[in-house]
């Protein structure tokens, strides 16, 4: 069996002449049953932005380019996505940003929606007992925004240019308009459901029923007034200004929760971030109410210690250990996880070495062990049942600037175009991440996921989620950005881009173009994107895997620095971009 080493050795041979990489070729076909990957990450050697829409990845590195600092183009994408990527990026939404500073400083945000204090524990349940679809689409959807205070806590504690000019890119995006490109034109094909159940949406973003074609123009004169305020007033304007009782007024009008108390009293609640050791990599992490950062750590340290390398990236054998360290960190999700705030979270138990340890130990080598067979592993008196269907549209991004800060922000609506509601004379869009609560504690709900108590409603309560934005360092140093959305399946996208670019030494474009995976335990099934190899899936289906194709696994963007210079990549199948100087 060859060492992941050879995989890297001749890999990099492809820059090599013509008949060294023809040889590489067939000695590579002949130890991995893959496609040799072959496209360069983009490299740059000042400052780079990678985001899942080019027009604001563009905005970003010209903050940079003007002196900001990572955290000031992070500002400016974040609203310049509010535009540009409507379908994820928002106002109306909320998520988190991990900073790490040049000088060592960190820090992680949580600016995740919260529930509204008219929110009841059983405020989505029908006559029936059973769960509606009021927590999906509508105005009763809504979790109260925390993205504009979110992103003005960041301005607040690292940022250096003027807040204005970091929202003025944003403002003149949606006063002048952009071309609809292919990845915006996908996007209002597939929400147009959504969309289609609000007047306002259909007027702004379907353009009164007509559709937008490639190419056409698209201009949001409501969201150009309101990020002109938010511009000139600040972050306070959407929780105390004029903005905020627009959002209060339309709310009360339309049987919405959120009130202008809710927007007021608001808060982003910094907390210290994660982080652990692997293979001599530091990680930095989210903690909770952010299940990434807890499952990366405990998956990482079930994988530290066995053969999971030895044949290679996704390989049979890498797939089964990944596979089975992914199927034990979801038991443990689902019972453990939540709102700290809430719920007392046991991290330090889920991450100690030595439950680590005899949760590896259950790992049969050759075997898929059946989902009924793995329980969560810690003490039943912890148990709170927490797990939840996340929707995956959400958007992330990463931003290293030239003296080596870095952000990684992730953030969201929920669903594509959030509850599809857009709010009179503003041009937001609102978020439906009230759904991410447990509507029924003890039931399955519409998805037949069973959620509970550490996930149940309550005033100011924030839900659970899988975002995972990470910074990695080797000996002090920046080494690694990376983050995903997709939902449930962002954590376990981003585990295996870290996997990839630390164990199996691949740059991050060649990593995050690499087909993925995903168990989540329940259901015991393992999705495979549609284009691995069949090969290692027939040996995957006779250890005893069930296995459904599944279109993609998480969004995985990263930056690495090598050498002193950054290296970017996000997925070639979509329509992101990696953009430097």
């Amino acid at each position: 069996m060859a060492h992941a080493g050879a995989y890297a050795r001749l890999l990099s041979m492809r820059q090599r002449p013509l008949a060294a990489g023809l040889t590489a070729l067939a000695t590579l076909s002949a130890l991995f049953p893959l496609p040799l990957l072959s496209k360069d990450p983009v490299r740059a050697k000042h400052g780079m932005v990678v985001a899942q829409e080019r027009q604001a990845a563009d905005v970003g590195v010209e903050i940079l380019k003007q002196g900001g600092n990572a955290v000031d183009a992070a500002v400016a994408v974040g609203f310049a996505l509010a535009v540009t990527h409507p379908q994820a990026g928002n106002l109306g939404g909320g998520g988190f940003v991990l900073i790490r500073m040049a000088d060592g400083r960190r820090a992680f945000l949580d600016f995740r929606e919260a529930a509204p204090g008219k929110a009841t524990r059983d405020m989505y349940l029908g006559p029936d007992g059973k769960p509606t679809r009021d927590s999906l689409v509508g105005w009763r959807a809504s979790g109260v925004p925390g993205s504009v205070k979110g992103l003005g806590e960041a301005h607040a504690k690292f940022g250096t240019k003027k807040w204005a000019e970091l929202v003025a890119p944003s403002v003149k995006l949606a006063r002048e308009g952009f071309p609809v490109d292919e990845g915006l034109a996908n996007a209002l094909s597939e929400g147009t459901k959504s969309l289609s159940t609000d007047p306002e949406s259909i007027r702004i973003f379907l353009r009164g029923g007509h559709g937008y074609q490639l190419g056409e123009i698209i201009k949001q004169p409501d969201l150009a007034a309101t990020l002109g305020r938010i511009a000139q007033n600040g972050p306070q304007d959407f929780y105390e200004g004029a903005t905020a009782h627009k959002i209060a007024q339309q709310m009360s009008a339309h049987g919405g929760l959120i009130t202008l108390d809710d927007l007021k009293n608001y808060k982003v609640i910094e907390r210290a971030p994660l982080e652990g050791d692997y293979k001599g990599y530091h990680l930095i992490l989210p903690p909770p109410p952010s299940a990434g950062g807890v499952g990366v750590l405990q998956m990482l340290g079930m994988l530290d210690g066995t053969k999971f390398t030895a044949e290679g990236p996704d390989s049979a054998m890498a797939v089964h250990f990944m596979a089975e360290a992914m199927r034990r960190f979801y038991a443990d999700r689902s019972e453990y996880l939540g709102d700290p705030d809430f719920y007392n979270v046991p991290v330090k138990m889920l991450l100690d070495p030595k439950y680590i340890e005899r949760r590896r130990a259950g790992i049969d080598p050759e075997h898929a062990t059946p989902s009924d067979l793995v329980e969560p592993g810690l003490p039943r008196a912890l148990a709170a049942h927490v797990s939840q269907i996340e929707s995956s549209e959400t958007t992330h991004f990463d931003i290293v600037d030239e003296q080596g800060n870095a952000v990684s922000l992730t953030y969201t609506l929920n669903a594509y175009f959030g509850n599809g509601v857009t709010i009179p004379g503003t041009g937001i869009l609102l978020n439906n991440e009230m759904d991410d609560f447990a509507a029924k504690p003890g039931s399955p709900n519409m998805f037949g996921v069973i959620g509970g108590e550490a996930n149940a409603i309550e005033p100011g309560k924030r839900p659970l989620s899988s975002m995972t934005p990470t910074i990695i360092t080797r000996d002090g140093k920046l080494f690694m950005v990376v983050g995903a959305p997709g939902g449930s399946r962002i954590t376990t996208g981003v585990l295996q881009v870290i996997v990839d670019v630390i164990d199996f030494h691949m740059n991050p474009q060649d990593a995050v173009d690499l087909p993925r995976f995903h168990h989540q335990w329940k259901p015991d099934t393992l999705f495979l994107q549609k284009n691995f190899d069949r090969g290692v899936e027939a040996k995957l289906t006779q250890m005893g895997y069930i296995i459904k194709p599944i279109e993609g696994v998480a969004r995985v963007e990263a930056i690495v620095v090598k050498d002193g210079s950054l290296e970017g990549g996000t997925e070639s199948r979509l329509w992101g971009k990696a953009s430097g100087y």
